[in-house]
């Protein structure tokens, strides 16, 4: 959960399919109970016509970026509790990414909701980042699974980080970007999914 200020929070969920109800009743539940303003779910593999499988009571507005192959799809679900106004919503056509930018409590806020492809993510991330380079300002937030480890304390292997993970990090630094994980814990190593095929988490 990523703090916006004392009142907004937004959280982030890998909900990896969406296809059953029963899975679908469960994150429904979850998102009731950590009640956060925004929430953000990726890897939704549902259709632009699904929109209503992601209904969550209390959480009417509903933004989605799909595709008709039901493939990865990311998708922000904003609760009723708060007033946020959204001026101007860009989706990527292969499902990858949602950006919204708009008022929360009168504050500025850009919001970019990104699922980056398992292969190539440093280079898909640093293109998206240029391309949104004029909109980001000091009140843009990231989020989601960017699939790239940023530093080596991130890979169980301590393996060098590669050449397009450096320039990305470049890129972050001239945007003013932070990873928040890695500012208050700069010394913890916490995985979150073991890639088996390569033997790291």
């Amino acid at each position: 959960m990523t703090a916006l200020s004392s009142h907004a929070s937004v959280l982030t969920l890998n909900v990896n399919r969406l296809n059953s109800p029963i899975k679908r009743h469960r994150v429904a539940k979850w998102i009731k109970e950590q009640d956060p303003t925004i929430c953000c779910l990726q890897e939704t593999h549902l259709s632009p016509k699904d929109k209503h499988r992601l209904r969550v009571k209390g959480w009417k507005t509903i933004l989605q970026a799909n595709s008709k192959q039901k493939k990865a799809g990311v998708a922000i679900l904003i609760s009723d509790k708060t007033d946020f106004k959204i001026r101007q919503i860009k989706r990527d056509i292969e499902d990858q990414y949602i950006m919204i930018k708009g008022t929360l409590h009168q504050e500025e806020i850009m919001l970019i909701y990104i699922y980056a492809p398992n292969t190539g993510a440093p280079k898909f991330i640093k293109q998206l980042l240029t391309n949104l380079k004029e909109d980001i300002k000091n009140d843009a937030i990231i989020a989601g699974d960017v699939n790239t480890p940023l530093t080596s304390m991130d890979r169980s292997s301590r393996q060098k980080i590669n050449k397009e993970t450096v320039e990305l990090k470049k890129m972050l630094k001239q945007l003013d970007l932070i990873d928040i994980y890695r500012t208050l814990h700069p010394k913890t190593a916490e995985y979150a999914f073991f890639l088996s095929v390569h033997g790291i988490f």
